[in-house]
């Protein structure tokens, strides 16, 4: 039946299907193998919003070991999940971010002949758990003491090359006591040149420091920021980085949110959408979260979606579900240790995955990426 239809219509159907799908197919004719093993195949299935996603969590367990676990984000929720497989020599890993169905952590070296953890040599794992692929390799040495890192990843959706950015905040005092004439050092690693490399233009300005988390959305990296400006005081903003053209750009908040404690935001994703998220407390110390959506148009602005109450103790909105419901770290005082609350808005249900301590979570979508490389890692 295949040899009925033209070739391009085949491969616009097999994009659909499934990656395990893909792989197995690969064997049914040296044709279909050249097809799917092609960039522009892989590149174009990498945007496709067809394949199932997922929920990537990584927390720690109530006796403080470090743990990650992947959902898969339908109706079947949470029943399927699995454990995806990291490169064994890379302890401690913490998850820096997610784009087009890669996943990117950071952890130390550690050598499986003497149990030791070199805490000294930084690694950061990329890998797709959709075909079980990864690779690990140092970044680079940091140069001074106190100084703050930010490690940050993205695929470029123009290129579809995966870019791991490393930013280097150093401490404000640092220019007053050296020579140094901007306290941001920034390098890029890309997967296309296979090298890391100094950005010394379109750099942020000295009185701007961001935090992690990060969001991907399209061409950009997103982080919650905050600045000083010449009167000393301090308001909040939004730092992007884009992948395109590797330039720093700074997006204003409204006044409720630039003015607001810096520690009480947080930046997340709800769908393709950047989102706010400000947490309020009353006087009976009940917290509650409201919503903000970035919606891009001649000049970006801000609109409040609802407001997420706790009913006692303090609650986290960690992430968002495809379907928009918001996935929440409760601890409610009462209950040891905290956990993980998945809400629907529409039918008010609750689902209660897993119980530990300081969740992360960050979806992704099943793909090709990394398919042709081989498992490997470079310290």
């Amino acid at each position: 039946m295949s040899y009925e239809l033209p070739f391009h219509i085949q491969g616009e159907i097999m994009m659909r299907l499934p990656v395990k799908s893909l792989i197995q197919f690969r064997s049914v004719s040296k044709a279909w193998k050249s097809l799917i093993d092609s960039s522009e195949f892989v590149a174009a299935q990498s945007v496709l919003d067809t394949q199932p996603h997922h929920l990537f969590v990584w927390y720690k367990d109530p006796r403080g070991e470090i743990k990650y676990v992947s959902f898969l984000d339908d109706d079947s929720f949470p029943q399927q999940r699995f454990v995806p497989t990291l490169p064994l020599s890379v302890k401690l890993p913490r998850i820096v971010g997610s784009s087009h169905g890669l996943l990117c952590l950071d952890g130390y070296h550690w050598d499986p002949e003497t149990s030791e953890i070199n805490f000294k040599k930084r690694l950061a794992v990329v890998c797709n758990p959709s075909i079980r692929k990864s690779i690990a390799f140092v970044v680079p040495d940091i140069l001074y003491a106190r100084q703050e890192i930010v490690l940050a990843f993205g695929v470029c959706p123009v290129t579809i090359d995966p870019k791991i950015i490393q930013i280097t905040q150093l401490p404000s005092w640092m220019d007053k006591k050296t020579e140094i004439s901007n306290l941001w050092k920034v390098e890029v690693y890309s997967f296309r040149s296979g090298k890391w490399k100094s950005l010394s233009t379109n750099l942020p300005s000295n009185s701007i420091r961001i935090r992690q988390p990060q969001v991907v959305i399209d061409k950009f990296i997103y982080w919650c920021s905050s600045c000083i400006d010449s009167g000393l005081r301090t308001h909040n903003l939004i730092m992007s980085f884009d992948m395109t053209d590797e330039s720093f750009k700074v997006v204003d908040l409204p006044e409720c949110l630039a003015s607001h404690p810096f520690a009480r935001l947080s930046i997340s994703k709800l769908g393709e959408s950047l989102v706010m998220l400000q947490y309020n407390i009353n006087t009976e110390e009940q917290v509650w979260c409201d919503v903000w959506i970035m919606v891009n148009g001649a000049q970006v602005s801000f609109t409040k979606l609802y407001t997420i109450k706790g009913q006692r103790g303090s609650i986290k909105a960690v992430g968002f579900r495809k379907s928009g419901g918001p996935i929440m770290e409760v601890d409610d005082y009462l209950s040891e240790p905290t956990q993980l609350v998945v809400y629907e808005p529409n039918s008010g249900h609750c689902d209660d995955p897993i119980r530990g301590y300081s969740f992360n979570v960050n979806s992704y979508m099943e793909t090709l990426l990394m398919f042709g490389r081989s498992d490997c890692s470079s310290y």
